[in-house]
């Protein structure tokens, strides 16, 4: 029995489930609160390389223009929530949709997200989602002042930011959350052409504090098509820490492993160390010191065509003002060193990447009464 029909049978049978109960539930009827928000990012990055082409390097997504003002993220969403049911749609626009979403067509570049949910039993422990889907691999987002750091780290730049499919979530307590899912491929919302395979992955998150989260999270599928389909199996583990009210601190480590060639039982490595230490000053100021390993030897990930891959290693150093809870203001320097000559540049490639990047962001939250909406 493949994967996508037993997963099909059981959403069949949750969903009958959900009907019987649902039958007997007011709250199905009850008016849903419907949010309006928004976010935006405009940057500026002096890149000491002095990059040739649009795109500052090719394996970053974010903040990835050279010596210039430009607009990293601007996105609109919309949020209904529901005891019973849920619902987002957001839109976006910038660079990092720009290059993040190039291998989608036409206007599927600007969806940030899309999807809808329901309740699939009477006390709302087990959902199921589908549509466009924020990633659920990695502690760092596409929203940047959601992060410790204002660029991301090439764990996170590597991997998946957003997904396409269906994912059931069940919240064993308040401490354990576990989810299955069943989607597109690797970071894509279209499949691309020529694969059959679906892809699934799980997540595993676990809370014993408010100020501990251990999590993770897998991926089973492939990148090809069917013809050299090479099956691809990854890991993402990390802990997110609040030592105390001044220090919160960030652990994670990536592994993955994919087929040499179909059929093969011989496998390419690629893995990802990191570990991010946050100062909080006071209310309005914040620092944070960021180390980060790379290894992709084979180019499975990020291929660079030299004889040693993709073998980097960086150090960045962080400041955040932030005058109101919405603003944040932040400056950053990152060192990057490859062991080949990996970076753009305007004399050839260089093994060693120093940058100087700045942002002014702004993220809002409103609940839109029903009169409004009428």
């Amino acid at each position: 029995m493949s994967k996508t029909l037993l997963f099909t049978i059981i959403i069949a049978f949750l969903l009958s489930s959900a009907y019987s109960s649902a039958k007997n539930d007011s709250l199905w009827n009850k008016q849903p609160e419907l949010t309006l928000s928004g976010f935006l990012d405009a940057y500026y990055v002096y890149d000491f390389n002095k990059p040739k082409g649009i795109s500052r390097q090719t394996f970053l997504y974010n903040h990835n223009r050279h010596n210039e003002f430009n607009l990293n993220l601007a996105l609109i969403k919309l949020g209904l929530q529901n005891d019973k049911y849920r619902a987002n749609l957001a839109l976006q626009t910038g660079t990092y949709a720009n290059d993040n979403y190039a291998a989608e067509p036409g206007l599927l570049k600007s969806i940030f997200e899309a999807n809808v949910g329901i309740s699939l039993n009477r006390n709302n422990s087990l959902w199921l989602d589908a549509g466009v889907l924020p990633s659920y691999i990695g502690f760092e987002y596409a929203i940047s002042s959601d992060n410790l750091t204002l660029t991301r780290s090439l764990l996170a730049e590597n991997s998946p930011y957003f997904l396409s499919g269906a994912k059931l979530t069940y919240t064993a307590s308040k401490k354990l959350e576990i989810a299955g899912l069943v989607l597109n491929g690797w970071q894509r919302i279209q499949r691309l052409q020529g694969n059959s395979m679906p892809s699934v992955g799980t997540q595993i998150s676990y809370t014993p504090t408010k100020k501990t989260t251990i999590n993770w999270s897998t991926f089973i599928g492939t990148d090809d098509p069917d013809s050299i389909r090479r099956t691809r199996y990854f890991n993402n583990f990390y802990g997110v820490f609040q030592i105390s009210e001044k220090f919160n601190f960030i652990a994670a480590f990536d592994i993955g492993a994919q087929q040499k060639q179909k059929g093969s039982s011989a496998y390419h490595v690629w893995m990802s160390p990191i570990v991010i230490l946050q100062f909080v000053l006071n209310d309005q100021w914040k620092a944070s010191i960021r180390g980060e390993y790379y290894h992709d030897m084979n180019g499975v990930i990020i291929p660079t065509g030299t004889f040693k891959g993709f073998e980097t290693s960086g150090v960045s150093l962080n400041f955040d003002y932030s005058p109101s809870k919405n603003v944040v203001c932040r400056i950053e320097g990152r060192w990057m060193n490859s062991k080949d000559f990996i970076f753009n540049s305007q004399s050839g490639p260089e093994n060693n990447n120093y940058i100087i990047a700045a942002s002014l962001a702004i993220k809002f939250e409103e609940m839109v009464s029903r009169k409004q909406i009428e």
